[in-house]
């Protein structure tokens, strides 16, 4: 078993996060964007949308944040057809809940994408996080045992 050696100054912090995780869980009840913002929020966010069997949401919205920092054609069409088949396809495995026009229009270009490919789909998908799941969200027991944990300290 990996211990810590006696002379650490470990301070409870993550090695993945810059500061403790939980110094932010307060801010989330401002906004969803304070949420999607930090990683812990969206690991914490994440649970919970697998808890209401629509983690597909955020995986969706998370994928299309990493394609528009792509910056070669090849990645790009690469990335796009990944994104396509696993989210937006007919019975996708991670389908996600748009409006049939969005997906024709997505089908259609899918073969020559911009990195604006997603752009109407994110905003749906995020519109929907933000009204329906994020209310509930902040409810959760997930959110609330965080929100004391953090408290408590």
């Amino acid at each position: 078993m990996w211990k810590l050696p006696k002379s650490s100054s470990f301070t409870g912090r993550f090695c993945c996060f810059p500061k403790d995780p939980l110094d932010d869980v307060e801010t989330w009840s401002e906004s969803v964007d304070k949420v999607l913002g930090c990683k812990a929020g969206q690991i914490a966010f994440r649970e919970f949308l697998k808890s209401e069997y629509s983690e597909e949401n955020i995986l969706f919205w998370l994928a299309c944040e990493e394609y528009k920092k792509i910056k070669t054609v090849p990645e790009m069409i690469s990335s796009a057809n990944r994104i396509y088949s696993e989210f937006v396809q007919t019975e996708a495995p991670r389908q996600i809940n748009i409006d049939c026009t969005t997906r024709e229009n997505i089908t259609k270009n899918i073969s020559q994408p911009t990195l604006a490919a997603f752009d109407t789909a994110q905003k749906l998908v995020y519109s929907l996080m933000a009204r329906d799941c994020y209310p509930r969200f902040l409810k959760s027991d997930i959110y609330q045992g965080l929100l004391r944990k953090a408290e408590s300290r």
